[in-house]
């Protein structure tokens, strides 16, 4: 067991980042860590920061208490800046950086993991720089971004570039299998269906309404038999998308609430003392914030899964050769993609593409997708 077994998929990486902790690659104070969704950007920054906190030989061992603390995150020298709305703003960034600047308590270093470090807004991203311009000497940033363009270049060019690549779906099935218990079957056809994001597999391998949700996606174009059918189908994705974003909230808005109101001295008989209601509302605040980015997020993995519907009918209709997406849907994609051309399968894989441009920017998330349903029947 080590720090780095959650890595799917991604031997370069921990060669890299192995070679970090134990000083022979040496340990730049600033590190950006890109990758698309789900391919394990955080995971792989908090492993690392398990490794430089690590007093074991070699560096991230996993059963040391520092290592321990870390991947539980409760480690006092590795703080964890997850945002929690749609963006990140320059006084929540000021008082990490003075936070940042102290020296460790404990542990070798001082470690900032910025998770989604591309929510930063401007003044933000400035009060970051002039922090990892001039770091403490104990101090070490760790960003997560999908891309390094998401940072502003001067951020970017002061990190050491850490990349992780789309785990192949065999890698992440074998996973599920071994540390999941789940059966092959299921395993296999949940890592096609995540496109690469593993925690996605995970929760569509243990969560049979997560795989239901998926499901309601997937038989969109089914639907699309005249304009009312589609409109409904619309409203069905649109749906599932506000499903699976409250199956995540929640369960995170219950635990969050529950450790306040206990934290801040709850009664045996549920009664909160005087003072409490500004940081109660505070957080529900924070909750409302991340309900809607959460909300954007699971609506853009749905017309992702319905992406991966018309991929594979293009790969059939090109005879492309490569796997499909979705195996278990052959008979029906082969259909349609016999009754079909290609032109107008990328046109239908456009009209997705311009569909998440508009939910980005804010338009109702509802006529876009009506907008998109009528756009994929008539092709």
């Amino acid at each position: 067991m080590s720090v780095w077994d959650d890595l799917v998929g991604q031997e370069p990486v921990v060669a890299q980042l192995s070679s970090a902790a134990e000083g022979t690659g040496g340990v730049a104070h600033a590190w950006l860590f890109t990758g698309p969704p789900g391919a394990g950007r955080s995971a792989a920054a908090r492993a690392f920061a398990a490794a430089l906190q690590c007093a074991e030989a070699p560096r991230g061992c996993g059963h040391c208490p520092s290592c321990h603390q870390v991947l539980q995150g409760t480690h006092a020298d590795v703080e964890v800046i997850r945002p929690a709305g749609l963006s990140y703003g320059v006084k929540e960034t000021r008082a990490l950086v003075l936070r940042a600047s102290s020296s460790p308590s404990g542990g070798r270093w001082q470690i900032v993991l910025f998770e989604d470090a591309d929510r930063a807004t401007e003044g933000a991203a400035n009060a970051l720089l002039k922090a990892i311009e001039e770091p403490p000497p104990r101090t070490v940033w760790l960003l997560c971004t999908p891309s390094p363009e998401d940072l502003l270049v001067t951020i970017r060019s002061r990190c050491r570039l850490v990349t992780l690549q789309t785990p192949p779906a065999a890698a992440i099935a074998d996973v599920l299998v071994r540390r999941d218990g789940v059966d092959p079957e299921t395993a296999d056809v949940v890592a096609r269906a995540a496109q690469g994001h593993i925690s996605r597999a995970r929760r569509l391998a243990t969560d049979p309404q997560a795989r239901h949700r998926r499901s309601e996606v997937m038989a969109v174009p089914r639907r699309l038999t005249g304009v009312s059918p589609a409109v409904a189908a619309a409203e069905s994705l649109v749906n599932a998308a506000k499903a699976e974003a409250a199956a995540t909230t929640d369960e995170l808005n219950e635990a969050e609430t529950a450790a306040l109101r206990q934290a801040l001295g709850e009664s045996a008989k549920g009664r909160m003392p005087r003072g409490t209601v500004g940081a109660l509302k505070e957080l529900e605040a924070r909750q409302k914030s991340r309900a809607t980015r959460v909300k954007r997020d699971a609506l853009d993995r749905a017309l992702l899964d319905l992406a991966s519907y018309y991929r594979d009918v293009l790969v059939l209709q090109l005879g492309a050769g490569s796997e499909l997406v979705n195996a278990e849907l052959g008979a029906e994609l082969r259909s349609v993609a016999a009754g079909g051309r290609p032109e107008a399968t990328v046109r239908r894989l456009d009209a997705i593409m311009e569909c998440r441009e508009r939910v980005e920017a804010n338009v109702d998330p509802l006529l876009a997708v009506e907008a998109l349903t009528l756009a994929l029947r008539t092709g």
